[in-house]
């Protein structure tokens, strides 16, 4: 228990993400831990960081599987955007790198893994411009011409997907929001969009987010909170929409309800959503192998294969 002290000291607690001193300091619950890359020929899934912008220092970890079909035909193409409340996790974090090294397996698909800069030490917007800047990274690779060649070797650009768990799908889905409005380069289109525990605002004020960024409300009048007050969404840059809820995840009803929103916002798209009963935010991170994991992994799958 902290001392009479140590609790005057603290600004701001964010408890069980972070605390901010009165003297700006930032103080973690956890230390961080890395799964390394794997360069093994003989893997199931190779994978490797490579720098986006190094003045930044923004990367991605890009995993490359061993294709199932004796083919030289090019594999489906994910951006995956890795959630932990916009302040925790990297593409290195043990259970996301081992859900996107799984994801390539099932869906036999190249997935690039966008390494943003957290808040609060970099205030949002930043992790939404630096997953945008990591997505024209690779969509500079659609001509067979960018500087990484695992993606000009093997990328589909056709067959295009962006997607995340979390706030991770938040930035995803304002992303393809982006993309629509703005387009991207080579004529590139995205496929499809998929949300996995998607983390969205309510009416109440979100003390957390308004911290990590000062330009928000914190509430549902912020369109990247609340998409029903975004009028750029029934230009969605993307076909399909694929939600994958949890019936115990405490935002369950907030995926609920743009799944429902979407279909009535003016959108042209297909949507179609998954529920996992029994089970709670992120549980496919923490236990993969269980029955429900790797049912919404296949389903996934499916739909980076249609």
């Amino acid at each position: 228990m902290a001392s009479e002290t140590e609790d005057s000291t603290i600004a701001h607690d964010f408890s069980p993400f972070f605390r901010v001193h009165k003297d700006g300091r930032i103080e973690r619950f956890k230390e961080p831990q890395f799964a390394p890359t794997s360069n093994d020929p003989k893997s199931v899934v190779q994978s490797k960081d490579v720098v986006v912008s190094p003045e930044t220092g923004v990367s991605v970890r890009i995993f490359l599987p061993k294709t199932k079909t004796t083919t030289t035909q090019k594999l489906p193409l994910v951006v995956y955007i890795h959630g932990g409340a916009f302040c925790l996790g990297s593409t290195s974090s043990p259970p996301f790198h081992n859900f996107v090294n799984s994801l390539a397996d099932e869906a036999d698909a190249v997935v690039v893994s966008v390494d943003y800069r957290l808040a609060p030490e970099h205030k949002l917007p930043i992790a939404y411009d630096d997953s945008w800047l990591a997505l024209q990274w690779v969509v500079s690779h659609a001509n067979g011409r960018g500087p990484e060649q695992w993606l000009n070797d093997h990328a589909d650009f056709g067959r295009f997907f962006v997607g995340g768990e979390s706030a991770g799908a938040n930035i995803a889905n304002n992303i393809a929001v982006r993309a629509g409005v703005g387009g991207l380069d080579h004529g590139v289109k995205i496929d499809g969009l998929f949300l996995v525990h998607p983390f969205f605002g309510g009416k109440e004020e979100d003390k957390m987010y308004k911290f990590m960024c000062p330009g928000s409300s914190g509430r549902d009048d912020d369109p990247v909170l609340n998409p029903a007050v975004d009028p750029r969404l029934p230009r969605m840059g993307c076909r399909r929409v694929m939600f994958c809820i949890a019936e115990k995840d405490w935002f369950k009803q907030r995926g609920w309800d743009y799944y429902e929103l979407l279909g009535k916002s003016g959108w042209s798209g297909e949507r179609e959503i998954m529920e996992s009963e029994g089970e709670g935010h992120g549980f496919h991170l923490f236990n993969p192998t269980c029955d429900k994991a790797v049912t919404q992994l296949k389903r996934l799958a499916s739909f980076l294969k249609q």
